[in-house]
């Protein structure tokens, strides 16, 4: 009878702790939920978001405070506001860049509107090369290191130690005791597996390494929501490659699991090398704010045409920079306008575009991976798939390997290589950016390689989503339901 009077006191206590506990999760819930409904930028997202954090407190309000914010606080973007003190410093050496601007965009109304979202415009005077793969993109890239004479500007999403990763590293070492200045910029969320003793030889060469910090803020501190997904590699301002492949052994020899792997990248030689230059530099002042001292004259090559914009999107950006520029390419296709993603969860309003061109009579293609190495969001497409095929929207599986490229093509002369999936969190949550290249040679070998790629994918129909079980169609709408919040 004493143990049970002792006792008695000793579990209210507990219980009183437990509601205490229990209550404030609550309060957090509540708190957490109008800050998403303020702050998230799709009400979908926002839906999710609230939903869960009311029902499952516990395990929502800390991934709400890690993973759920939308806007990038303090980022110093250069290209919108005019008083930074990178801009300022930038603005006099971008003087000549501007008179390379073409004249294309003057008439065309789409073409000025993406100039408008980049704050950068069309360049004339480029040379531009389609690299299909690892094994032509790394030759391309590397012989581009190798013949490098005054600086290096190299900036991935991914790099691994393995034996690609340690190739890069053998050639960004070599530059570096020649006397090239050599700049590494890395994502730490997406390089997490990088060893410090990689970074460490690279340091101790005379290359100045740097991470993101994408925590780096007092409203970013506890997230690891944003992430530089950005591939670029700048040599001398005159050689620039941008696109899908990061550094890894399964970007050259394929993926154990998934196949070989099929990647886009593009080499650009002239005026637009220095707007991915300007990119690469914005990056490396939020990361050590430190402004680079580079040269920004133009370098024209001998065979050049080609007019080529930069566009770089991300969480600091006031508009839904990517998103805009997926619908704009959309609106701006007369016959047709192709797309390769290997995630494809679109938000609505590029669902009604595409749906829309193909109404109206645009050949609309998506190419997108028969095999996923993200379940949720393979999920997640079979939600929304049936109202684009219904509205004449043509969706190919690929079945030769691993799709990683991104690129699109507007009827026979627009063509865009880049990094950015259509997804919510290339669209809203990660820094990326995408070349755009006005130009009928080019769009011809971009032409190319989607039927290439399409000969090697199965074309989907009607009756592969009234096949499916109950059980997948679930799943697929609960991926779905998820997806904005990915």
């Amino acid at each position: 009878m004493a143990e049970n009077l002792v006792t008695a006191p000793a579990k209210r206590r507990r219980w009183r702790r437990w509601l205490m506990v229990a209550a404030l999760f609550q309060i957090m819930g509540l708190v957490s939920s109008v800050d998403a409904m303020m702050s998230t930028r799709t009400a979908p997202g926002a839906v999710a978001w609230i939903v869960s954090l009311n029902a499952m407190p516990y395990v929502a309000v800390p991934a709400y405070w890690v993973f759920g914010r939308t806007k990038f606080q303090g980022y110093v973007n250069a290209r919108r506001d005019e008083d930074s003190e990178l801009s300022q410093a930038l603005m006099a050496k971008m003087t000549e860049l501007r008179s390379q601007r073409a004249t294309l965009a003057y008439d065309n109304k789409h073409l000025a509107g993406v100039e408008r979202l980049a704050k950068l415009p069309f360049l004339e005077a480029n040379q531009v090369s389609l690299l299909v793969d690892g094994e032509a993109t790394f030759a391309s890239l590397f012989a581009g290191i190798e013949a490098a004479e005054r600086y290096l500007l190299v900036q991935f999403y991914i790099v691994r130690a393995d034996d690609l990763g340690m190739a890069l590293q053998a050639r960004l070492i070599d530059k570096a005791r020649q006397g090239v200045e050599v700049f590494f910029l890395y994502d730490e969320i997406g390089s997490y597996a990088l060893p410090a003793d990689y970074l460490q030889a690279l340091r101790e060469a005379g290359v100045q390494v740097h991470h993101f910090h994408s925590t780096r803020g007092r409203g970013n501190r506890l997230q690891l929501n944003f992430r530089n997904h950005r591939k670029i590699v700048v040599a001398d301002g005159a050689r620039a490659w941008v696109g899908g492949l990061n550094v890894g052994d399964e970007y050259l020899q394929g993926h154990a699991r998934l196949g070989p792997w099929r990647d886009t990248h593009l080499l650009i030689e002239g005026p637009a090398a220095l707007a991915l230059q300007l990119v690469f530099c914005e990056d490396w002042h939020w990361a050590t704010e430190d402004i680079l001292d580079l040269p920004w004259e133009p370098s024209i090559p001998s065979h050049h045409a080609a007019p080529v914009l930069i566009l770089p999107s991300g969480p600091a950006d006031s508009f839904e920079t990517a998103s805009l520029m997926v619908q704009q390419a959309i609106h701006s296709a007369h016959q047709r306008i192709w797309i390769s993603s290997p995630y494809f969860v679109p938000d609505e309003s590029v669902q009604s575009m595409l749906k829309l061109a193909a109404i109206n009579g645009v050949d609309v293609r998506i190419l997108i991976p028969q095999r996923p190495d993200n379940p949720l969001l393979y999920f997640a497409a079979y939600a929304f798939l049936g109202p684009l095929l219904e509205a004449g929207v043509k969706v190919y599986r690929y079945e030769g390997g691993f799709l990683h490229g991104k690129s699109f093509l507007v009827d026979n002369v627009g063509a865009g290589v880049g990094t950015v999936n259509l997804d919510n969190r290339s669209f809203r949550l990660n820094f990326e950016v995408t070349a755009l290249v006005i130009d009928a040679a080019f769009a011809r070998e971009v032409e190319l390689m989607f039927e290439q790629d399409f000969a090697r994918s199965r074309l989907m129909h009607r009756d592969d989503l009234d096949s499916l079980s109950l059980w997948y169609r679930v799943a697929a709408r609960a991926a779905y339901l998820f997806a904005p919040v990915l």
